[in-house]
């Protein structure tokens, strides 16, 4: 924590942002990345390809990354993640990311991302307690149009594909060196109870009914990739 307060407040970022966040605040971030899904979908030429939603094990989706730069450069986020169980889609789980980069840069933005685990691996990296993309988890720049084929070899060698939109345009990202984390206390502030990220990520937490709207969003897209 102690390195990281030097890069927040360059960037205006409380330390209060650690801490943990309301349930309106958490049913509105929920909201949030449901109509990021939902505008990224319905835009057919940049949309996630169906080829990618159809194997996806995870979707995360951190609405608003503040991202900024003035000697130092750095983001951080608040985000939310569902997981393909053997039964539908996981109640959604709370997570963090954050990062950095050196270099005489200025200036900020404000960026929704969101994140696909193809596979198993990719699944797996989501329910560890905090990964770094690029080191430990591969993560790859991923494919944009909605009718776009992804290369077997792209989705063979990642773990996780990364997509961004800033100012209305949407693409595949490189988030090397950002790191993701459990955010345990919203998570815990969310449910009103302690729960572990494998419990809830696995399906063995029944969604609260705010979250709902976000997983039938995330549900529609797999499913329509489905039958594509």
């Amino acid at each position: 924590m102690r390195k990281i307060l030097p890069l927040l407040c360059v960037l205006g970022i409380s330390a209060g942002a650690f801490a943990s966040s309301g349930k309106a605040t958490l049913d509105q971030r929920l909201e949030n990345s449901r109509v990021i899904i939902d505008d990224i979908m319905n835009a057919p030429d940049q949309g996630i390809p169906s080829s990618i939603m159809k194997q996806a094990t995870c979707v995360a989706v951190v609405p608003g990354l503040k991202k900024g730069a003035f000697i130092f450069g750095g983001e951080y986020g608040q985000g939310v993640v569902t997981c393909r169980t053997g039964h539908g889609w996981s109640a959604p789980a709370f997570i963090r990311m954050a990062g950095g980069s050196f270099g005489l840069q200025i200036g900020g933005s404000d960026t929704d991302l969101i994140l696909i685990a193809v596979n198993n691996q990719g699944m797996e990296d989501l329910l560890s307690s905090k990964f770094k993309i690029g080191a430990d988890a591969a993560a790859a720049a991923g494919p944009v149009g909605r009718n776009t084929q992804a290369s077997t070899n792209l989705t063979l060698k990642s773990e996780l594909l990364t997509y961004s939109r800033s100012r209305g345009v949407f693409a595949g990202i490189d988030l090397d060196g950002t790191v993701v984390s459990q955010n345990s206390d919203d998570t815990e502030a969310y449910y009103g109870a302690p729960h572990g990220f494998d419990q809830i990520l696995k399906g063995n937490v029944l969604p609260p009914d705010s979250s709902k709207p976000f997983l039938r969003t995330v549900v529609k897209y797999f499913r329509e990739a489905q039958q594509e």
